[in-house]
Protein backbone atom coordinates (compact mmCIF):
# COMPACT_ATOMS: atom_id res chain seq x y z
CA UNK A 1 0.00 0.00 0.00
CA UNK A 2 1.23 3.23 -0.67
CA UNK A 3 2.68 5.70 2.05
CA UNK A 4 1.70 8.57 -0.35
CA UNK A 5 -1.81 10.11 0.36
CA UNK A 6 -3.54 13.08 -1.52
CA UNK A 7 -6.86 13.26 -0.19
CA UNK A 8 -8.93 11.98 2.57
CA UNK A 9 -11.61 12.95 5.09
CA UNK A 10 -11.19 13.53 8.33
CA UNK A 11 -13.55 13.79 11.34
CA UNK A 12 -12.58 17.08 13.86
CA UNK A 13 -14.37 17.41 17.26
CA UNK A 14 -13.45 20.52 19.12
CA UNK A 15 -13.37 20.12 23.08
CA UNK A 16 -16.86 21.36 25.07
CA UNK A 17 -16.85 23.31 27.84
CA UNK A 18 -16.60 22.62 31.23
CA UNK A 19 -20.45 23.44 33.38
CA UNK A 20 -20.11 26.04 35.86
CA UNK A 21 -20.76 25.50 39.71
CA UNK A 22 -23.96 25.90 41.95
CA UNK A 23 -22.52 26.46 45.37
CA UNK A 24 -22.37 28.74 48.41
CA UNK A 25 -19.59 29.54 51.09
CA UNK A 26 -20.20 27.48 54.14
CA UNK A 27 -17.83 29.28 56.97
CA UNK A 28 -17.96 29.87 60.14
CA UNK A 29 -18.97 33.45 61.29
CA UNK A 30 -20.43 33.73 57.53
CA UNK A 31 -23.80 32.61 57.93
CA UNK A 32 -24.81 34.31 54.79
CA UNK A 33 -21.84 34.22 52.58
CA UNK A 34 -23.27 34.14 48.87
CA UNK A 35 -22.71 31.95 45.73
CA UNK A 36 -19.12 31.42 45.16
CA UNK A 37 -19.69 28.65 42.06
CA UNK A 38 -16.67 29.14 39.70
CA UNK A 39 -16.72 29.07 35.99
CA UNK A 40 -16.34 25.93 33.83
CA UNK A 41 -13.05 25.92 30.89
CA UNK A 42 -13.01 26.38 27.65
CA UNK A 43 -12.87 23.45 25.80
CA UNK A 44 -9.91 22.96 23.17
CA UNK A 45 -9.71 24.47 20.01
CA UNK A 46 -8.50 22.30 16.89
CA UNK A 47 -6.28 23.65 14.41
CA UNK A 48 -4.83 22.53 11.37
CA UNK A 49 -0.94 23.75 10.88
CA UNK A 50 0.83 23.85 7.55
CA UNK A 51 4.25 21.84 8.60
CA UNK A 52 7.23 21.62 5.85
CA UNK A 53 8.36 18.35 7.77
CA UNK A 54 5.14 16.26 6.82
CA UNK A 55 4.78 14.61 3.42
CA UNK A 56 1.40 13.36 2.65
CA UNK A 57 -1.63 13.17 4.24
CA UNK A 58 -1.09 9.37 5.34
CA UNK A 59 -1.93 9.73 9.15
CA UNK A 60 -5.55 10.17 8.26
CA UNK A 61 -6.01 7.24 6.75
CA UNK A 62 -5.93 4.82 9.34
CA UNK A 63 -6.82 7.53 12.03
CA UNK A 64 -9.17 10.30 10.82
CA UNK A 65 -10.88 11.14 14.21
CA UNK A 66 -8.72 14.31 15.58
CA UNK A 67 -10.50 15.48 19.30
CA UNK A 68 -9.10 18.40 21.62
CA UNK A 69 -9.96 17.62 25.15
CA UNK A 70 -12.69 19.84 26.97
CA UNK A 71 -12.94 21.95 29.68
CA UNK A 72 -13.20 21.01 33.31
CA UNK A 73 -16.04 21.79 35.55
CA UNK A 74 -16.14 24.70 37.95
CA UNK A 75 -16.09 24.19 41.52
CA UNK A 76 -17.57 25.62 44.77
CA UNK A 77 -14.90 28.38 46.59
CA UNK A 78 -14.95 29.99 42.99
CA UNK A 79 -12.66 27.56 41.31
CA UNK A 80 -12.51 27.66 37.95
CA UNK A 81 -12.68 24.83 35.77
CA UNK A 82 -9.09 24.07 33.45
CA UNK A 83 -9.21 25.32 29.75
CA UNK A 84 -8.67 22.17 27.55
CA UNK A 85 -5.58 21.91 25.54
CA UNK A 86 -5.77 22.68 21.53
CA UNK A 87 -4.96 20.48 19.46
CA UNK A 88 -2.60 21.27 16.63
CA UNK A 89 -3.09 18.88 13.46
CA UNK A 90 0.67 18.86 11.35
CA UNK A 91 -0.27 18.71 7.42
CA UNK A 92 1.75 19.15 4.55
CA UNK A 93 2.16 22.78 2.92
CA UNK A 94 -0.65 22.69 0.08
CA UNK A 95 -3.51 21.22 1.85
CA UNK A 96 -6.53 22.60 0.99
CA UNK A 97 -9.34 22.00 3.35
CA UNK A 98 -12.76 21.82 1.85
CA UNK A 99 -16.40 21.14 3.19
CA UNK A 100 -18.47 17.44 2.06
CA UNK A 101 -20.21 19.62 -0.76
CA UNK A 102 -16.59 21.38 -2.20
CA UNK A 103 -17.09 24.48 -0.72
CA UNK A 104 -12.83 25.58 0.11
CA UNK A 105 -12.66 26.74 3.62
CA UNK A 106 -8.81 26.99 3.90
CA UNK A 107 -6.06 26.36 1.88
CA UNK A 108 -2.53 26.02 3.92
CA UNK A 109 0.47 27.27 1.69
CA UNK A 110 3.32 27.94 3.56
CA UNK A 111 4.88 26.33 6.76
CA UNK A 112 3.39 27.74 9.82
CA UNK A 113 0.11 28.83 8.24
CA UNK A 114 -3.04 27.67 10.19
CA UNK A 115 -6.90 27.05 10.16
CA UNK A 116 -8.94 27.02 12.80
CA UNK A 117 -11.01 23.80 12.13
CA UNK A 118 -13.09 23.63 15.58
CA UNK A 119 -13.62 26.09 18.04
CA UNK A 120 -13.80 25.07 21.75
CA UNK A 121 -17.26 25.76 23.35
CA UNK A 122 -17.22 28.16 26.24
CA UNK A 123 -17.39 27.30 29.55
CA UNK A 124 -20.40 27.91 31.68
CA UNK A 125 -20.70 30.48 34.31
CA UNK A 126 -21.17 29.53 38.08
CA UNK A 127 -24.08 30.30 40.00
CA UNK A 128 -21.46 33.27 41.10
CA UNK A 129 -22.23 35.05 38.02
CA UNK A 130 -25.84 35.87 38.34
CA UNK A 131 -25.77 37.38 41.94
CA UNK A 132 -27.69 40.83 41.75
CA UNK A 133 -29.09 43.15 44.15
CA UNK A 134 -32.63 41.72 43.00
CA UNK A 135 -31.03 37.89 42.94
CA UNK A 136 -28.95 37.36 46.81
CA UNK A 137 -28.71 33.82 46.23
CA UNK A 138 -28.99 32.30 42.86
CA UNK A 139 -28.99 28.50 42.82
CA UNK A 140 -28.72 28.31 39.07
CA UNK A 141 -25.47 27.45 36.62
CA UNK A 142 -25.04 27.49 32.97
CA UNK A 143 -24.09 24.47 31.20
CA UNK A 144 -21.07 24.03 29.17
CA UNK A 145 -21.01 24.75 25.45
CA UNK A 146 -21.54 21.25 23.54
CA UNK A 147 -19.56 21.29 20.62
CA UNK A 148 -20.71 18.87 17.47
CA UNK A 149 -18.42 16.61 15.46
CA UNK A 150 -17.53 18.02 11.66
CA UNK A 151 -16.51 15.84 8.47
CA UNK A 152 -14.01 17.62 6.31
CA UNK A 153 -12.12 17.11 3.07
CA UNK A 154 -8.30 17.46 3.05
CA UNK A 155 -6.63 17.98 -0.80
CA UNK A 156 -2.88 18.03 -0.88
CA UNK A 157 -1.61 20.19 -3.74
CA UNK A 158 1.82 19.26 -4.36
CA UNK A 159 4.46 22.46 -3.84
CA UNK A 160 7.31 22.82 -6.21
CA UNK A 161 8.96 24.97 -8.85
CA UNK A 162 8.60 22.68 -11.89
CA UNK A 163 6.30 19.71 -12.58
CA UNK A 164 7.80 17.20 -15.50
CA UNK A 165 4.45 16.70 -17.48
CA UNK A 166 4.58 13.75 -19.47
CA UNK A 167 2.86 10.28 -21.38
CA UNK A 168 3.65 7.38 -19.34
CA UNK A 169 7.33 5.64 -19.23
CA UNK A 170 8.59 8.75 -21.56
CA UNK A 171 11.47 8.88 -18.24
CA UNK A 172 10.09 11.29 -16.01
CA UNK A 173 11.31 9.21 -13.02
CA UNK A 174 14.78 8.27 -14.58
CA UNK A 175 15.41 11.90 -15.35
CA UNK A 176 14.47 13.26 -11.48
CA UNK A 177 16.51 10.58 -10.26
CA UNK A 178 19.08 11.54 -12.20
CA UNK A 179 19.20 15.46 -11.36
CA UNK A 180 18.38 14.91 -7.84
CA UNK A 181 18.12 12.60 -4.48
CA UNK A 182 14.92 11.21 -5.44
CA UNK A 183 14.38 7.70 -5.68
CA UNK A 184 11.36 6.65 -7.45
CA UNK A 185 10.16 3.88 -8.67
CA UNK A 186 11.57 3.00 -12.31
CA UNK A 187 10.01 -0.03 -14.35
CA UNK A 188 9.49 -0.72 -18.08
CA UNK A 189 5.36 -0.99 -17.65
CA UNK A 190 2.61 1.61 -18.28
CA UNK A 191 1.96 4.01 -14.90
CA UNK A 192 5.17 2.81 -12.92
CA UNK A 193 4.75 5.87 -11.25
CA UNK A 194 1.98 6.16 -8.90
CA UNK A 195 2.51 8.66 -6.60
CA UNK A 196 4.07 11.90 -7.39
CA UNK A 197 7.76 12.32 -6.55
CA UNK A 198 9.22 15.08 -5.26
CA UNK A 199 12.87 16.05 -5.65
CA UNK A 200 15.04 19.35 -4.58
CA UNK A 201 17.81 20.46 -7.66
CA UNK A 202 20.90 21.89 -6.20
CA UNK A 203 23.35 23.58 -8.38
CA UNK A 204 27.05 24.03 -7.67
CA UNK A 205 26.23 27.56 -6.22
CA UNK A 206 23.66 26.61 -3.99
CA UNK A 207 20.33 27.76 -5.58
CA UNK A 208 18.03 25.24 -4.59
CA UNK A 209 14.60 23.94 -6.55
CA UNK A 210 11.88 21.71 -5.92
CA UNK A 211 10.93 19.58 -8.90
CA UNK A 212 7.89 17.20 -9.27
CA UNK A 213 7.77 13.82 -11.14
CA UNK A 214 4.11 14.16 -11.74
CA UNK A 215 2.10 10.52 -12.77
CA UNK A 216 1.76 10.17 -16.35
CA UNK A 217 -0.53 11.96 -18.01
CA UNK A 218 -2.95 10.16 -20.89
CA UNK A 219 -5.67 11.62 -23.68
CA UNK A 220 -8.60 11.93 -21.60
CA UNK A 221 -6.83 12.20 -18.02
CA UNK A 222 -8.65 15.91 -17.36
CA UNK A 223 -11.94 13.86 -17.29
CA UNK A 224 -10.78 10.98 -15.31
CA UNK A 225 -9.14 8.58 -17.58
CA UNK A 226 -5.77 6.14 -16.41
CA UNK A 227 -4.25 8.21 -13.14
CA UNK A 228 -4.12 12.17 -14.53
CA UNK A 229 -7.42 12.99 -13.18
CA UNK A 230 -6.27 12.18 -9.32
CA UNK A 231 -3.04 13.87 -9.83
CA UNK A 232 -3.25 16.90 -12.16
CA UNK A 233 -3.75 18.72 -8.99
CA UNK A 234 -0.25 18.65 -8.49
CA UNK A 235 0.74 20.71 -10.92
CA UNK A 236 -1.49 23.63 -10.48
CA UNK A 237 0.95 25.29 -7.68
CA UNK A 238 4.44 25.05 -9.97
CA UNK A 239 5.66 27.60 -11.72
CA UNK A 240 7.44 26.38 -13.97
CA UNK A 241 5.81 23.12 -16.46
CA UNK A 242 8.21 20.74 -17.92
CA UNK A 243 6.42 19.31 -21.35
CA UNK A 244 7.90 16.00 -22.09
CA UNK A 245 7.54 14.19 -25.47
CA UNK A 246 9.21 10.98 -26.21
CA UNK A 247 11.33 10.81 -29.05
CA UNK A 248 12.25 7.37 -28.66
CA UNK A 249 11.40 5.11 -31.71
CA UNK A 250 7.73 3.86 -31.87
CA UNK A 251 8.57 -0.04 -31.28
CA UNK A 252 10.84 1.09 -27.66
CA UNK A 253 7.94 3.16 -26.85
CA UNK A 254 4.11 2.31 -25.54
CA UNK A 255 1.88 4.71 -27.60
CA UNK A 256 1.98 5.39 -31.43
CA UNK A 257 1.96 9.31 -30.71
CA UNK A 258 5.28 11.15 -31.72
CA UNK A 259 6.64 14.01 -30.49
CA UNK A 260 4.09 16.83 -31.67
CA UNK A 261 1.64 14.85 -31.10
CA UNK A 262 1.92 14.42 -27.52
CA UNK A 263 2.85 17.92 -27.08
CA UNK A 264 -0.61 18.78 -28.41
CA UNK A 265 -2.57 16.07 -26.31
CA UNK A 266 -0.83 16.90 -22.97
CA UNK A 267 -1.27 20.89 -23.54
CA UNK A 268 -4.77 20.18 -24.41
CA UNK A 269 -5.12 18.27 -20.95
CA UNK A 270 -3.96 20.97 -19.65
CA UNK A 271 -6.24 22.83 -20.83
CA UNK A 272 -9.63 21.14 -20.21
CA UNK A 273 -8.07 20.62 -16.71
CA UNK A 274 -7.25 24.76 -16.04
CA UNK A 275 -6.57 26.73 -18.80
CA UNK A 276 -4.73 29.64 -16.96
CA UNK A 277 -1.81 26.86 -16.63
CA UNK A 278 -1.01 27.44 -19.66
CA UNK A 279 0.10 30.95 -19.15
CA UNK A 280 2.79 29.45 -16.88
CA UNK A 281 6.29 29.31 -18.25
CA UNK A 282 6.84 25.76 -20.23
CA UNK A 283 9.95 23.84 -21.25
CA UNK A 284 10.19 21.77 -24.15
CA UNK A 285 12.33 18.44 -23.44
CA UNK A 286 12.67 15.86 -25.99
CA UNK A 287 13.26 12.66 -23.72
CA UNK A 288 15.39 9.52 -24.13
CA UNK A 289 17.47 11.01 -27.11
CA UNK A 290 19.50 8.57 -26.51
CA UNK A 291 17.51 5.74 -28.37
CA UNK A 292 16.76 8.45 -31.55
CA UNK A 293 19.89 10.70 -32.22
CA UNK A 294 18.44 12.02 -35.45
CA UNK A 295 14.98 13.01 -33.88
CA UNK A 296 17.01 14.83 -30.65
CA UNK A 297 18.68 16.87 -33.17
CA UNK A 298 15.45 17.89 -35.08
CA UNK A 299 13.83 18.63 -31.79
CA UNK A 300 17.02 20.90 -31.12
CA UNK A 301 16.39 22.46 -33.74
CA UNK A 302 13.33 23.27 -33.11
CA UNK A 303 13.91 24.82 -29.68
CA UNK A 304 13.61 21.56 -27.55
CA UNK A 305 16.25 19.98 -25.29
CA UNK A 306 17.18 16.81 -26.10
CA UNK A 307 17.52 14.88 -22.90
CA UNK A 308 18.51 11.35 -21.55
CA UNK A 309 18.25 10.65 -17.89
CA UNK A 310 20.01 7.29 -18.43
CA UNK A 311 23.19 8.63 -20.17
CA UNK A 312 22.99 12.10 -18.79
CA UNK A 313 22.79 13.82 -22.27
CA UNK A 314 21.78 17.55 -21.39
CA UNK A 315 20.88 17.12 -18.19
CA UNK A 316 23.11 20.36 -17.09
CA UNK A 317 21.61 22.32 -19.96
CA UNK A 318 17.94 20.90 -18.70
CA UNK A 319 18.53 21.99 -15.20
CA UNK A 320 20.51 25.57 -16.27
CA UNK A 321 16.98 26.21 -18.12
CA UNK A 322 15.06 25.12 -14.95
CA UNK A 323 16.60 27.52 -13.06
CA UNK A 324 16.63 30.06 -15.12
CA UNK A 325 12.68 29.57 -15.69
CA UNK A 326 12.26 29.79 -12.12
CA UNK A 327 14.39 32.73 -11.25
CA UNK A 328 12.66 34.61 -13.60
CA UNK A 329 9.27 33.28 -11.87
CA UNK A 330 10.16 34.04 -8.80
CA UNK A 331 11.25 37.52 -9.30
CA UNK A 332 8.04 38.71 -11.76
CA UNK A 333 6.09 37.92 -8.27
CA UNK A 334 4.32 35.00 -9.85
CA UNK A 335 3.01 32.96 -7.51
CA UNK A 336 1.14 30.63 -8.47
CA UNK A 337 0.36 29.22 -4.52
CA UNK A 338 -1.26 32.43 -2.97
CA UNK A 339 -4.40 31.34 -0.74
CA UNK A 340 -7.23 32.56 0.75
CA UNK A 341 -8.45 31.37 3.99
CA UNK A 342 -12.18 31.69 4.28
CA UNK A 343 -13.19 32.89 7.74
CA UNK A 344 -17.26 32.39 8.25
CA UNK A 345 -18.80 35.51 9.42
CA UNK A 346 -20.85 34.73 12.99
CA UNK A 347 -24.22 33.60 12.10
CA UNK A 348 -26.15 35.38 14.76
CA UNK A 349 -29.66 34.04 14.71
CA UNK A 350 -32.20 33.12 12.33
CA UNK A 351 -35.86 30.91 12.52
CA UNK A 352 -36.83 27.95 10.64
CA UNK A 353 -39.38 26.41 10.03
CA UNK A 354 -39.21 22.38 10.96
CA UNK A 355 -40.88 19.61 8.22
CA UNK A 356 -43.57 19.13 11.30
CA UNK A 357 -44.52 23.06 11.41
CA UNK A 358 -42.51 23.65 14.41
CA UNK A 359 -39.94 27.05 14.59
CA UNK A 360 -36.66 26.23 15.64
CA UNK A 361 -34.33 29.13 16.87
CA UNK A 362 -30.80 28.61 15.20
CA UNK A 363 -27.63 30.44 16.59
CA UNK A 364 -24.65 29.75 18.97
CA UNK A 365 -26.03 32.39 20.95
CA UNK A 366 -29.19 31.66 20.99
CA UNK A 367 -28.37 27.75 22.23
CA UNK A 368 -26.03 29.95 24.63
CA UNK A 369 -28.76 32.06 26.22
CA UNK A 370 -30.76 28.64 27.56
CA UNK A 371 -27.73 26.58 28.15
CA UNK A 372 -28.84 26.86 32.01
CA UNK A 373 -28.50 24.12 34.83
CA UNK A 374 -32.65 23.96 35.77
CA UNK A 375 -34.85 25.92 33.55
CA UNK A 376 -37.37 25.00 36.02
CA UNK A 377 -36.32 27.45 38.28
CA UNK A 378 -37.60 30.48 38.07
CA UNK A 379 -34.78 32.64 38.64
CA UNK A 380 -33.06 30.67 35.54
CA UNK A 381 -36.01 30.70 33.40
CA UNK A 382 -36.44 34.94 34.14
CA UNK A 383 -32.66 35.03 33.23
CA UNK A 384 -32.98 32.90 29.89
CA UNK A 385 -36.15 35.25 28.61
CA UNK A 386 -33.82 38.26 29.66
CA UNK A 387 -31.12 37.02 27.49
CA UNK A 388 -33.41 36.19 24.82
CA UNK A 389 -34.82 39.43 24.56
CA UNK A 390 -31.75 40.97 24.24
CA UNK A 391 -30.79 39.00 21.43
CA UNK A 392 -34.14 40.01 19.72
CA UNK A 393 -35.51 36.54 19.50
CA UNK A 394 -39.06 37.16 20.05
CA UNK A 395 -39.04 39.99 17.09
CA UNK A 396 -37.20 37.17 14.78
CA UNK A 397 -40.03 34.85 15.61
CA UNK A 398 -42.80 37.70 14.50
CA UNK A 399 -41.35 38.24 11.41
CA UNK A 400 -40.91 34.60 10.95
CA UNK A 401 -44.67 34.27 11.34
CA UNK A 402 -44.64 32.87 14.36
CA UNK A 403 -48.63 31.97 15.92
CA UNK A 404 -49.52 31.75 18.94
CA UNK A 405 -49.82 28.30 19.73
CA UNK A 406 -46.62 27.65 17.76
CA UNK A 407 -43.94 25.23 19.15
CA UNK A 408 -40.90 26.94 19.26
CA UNK A 409 -37.06 24.90 20.28
CA UNK A 410 -34.39 26.26 21.17
CA UNK A 411 -31.33 24.33 22.02
CA UNK A 412 -32.91 21.80 24.60
CA UNK A 413 -35.46 24.04 25.56
CA UNK A 414 -38.89 23.74 23.97
CA UNK A 415 -42.42 26.22 24.43
CA UNK A 416 -45.36 27.68 23.27
CA UNK A 417 -45.83 30.83 21.13
CA UNK A 418 -47.90 33.16 23.55
CA UNK A 419 -49.57 36.37 23.39
CA UNK A 420 -47.08 37.88 25.74
CA UNK A 421 -44.24 37.26 22.76
CA UNK A 422 -46.15 38.48 20.26
CA UNK A 423 -45.62 41.77 22.48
Amino acid sequence: MSNFVDETGVFVKAGEGGAGAVAFRREAHTPRGGPDGGDGGKGGDVWFVADRNVASLLAFRDHPHRKATSGNHGGGKGMHGAAGEDLLVPVPEGTLVRERDGTVLADLVGHGDRWLAGEGGRGGHGNARFLSNRRRAPDFAEQGEYTEERFLVLELKLMADVALVGFPNVGKSTLIAAISAAKPTIANYPFTTLVPNLGVVRTDDGFEMVVADIPGLIEGAAEGRGLGHAFLRHIERARVLVIMADVAPPGARMHEADRHEQERVLLGELLDYRPELLDRTKIRVAARADLAPEEAAEAEAEGWLAVSGVTGQGTRQFVGAMRRAVEEARESGEDPSAYVVHRPEPEGIRVVREIDGTLRVVGRDAQRAVALSDLTNPDALAEAQRRLNKLGVNKALGKAGAKVGDMVHIGAMSFEYGEDDLR
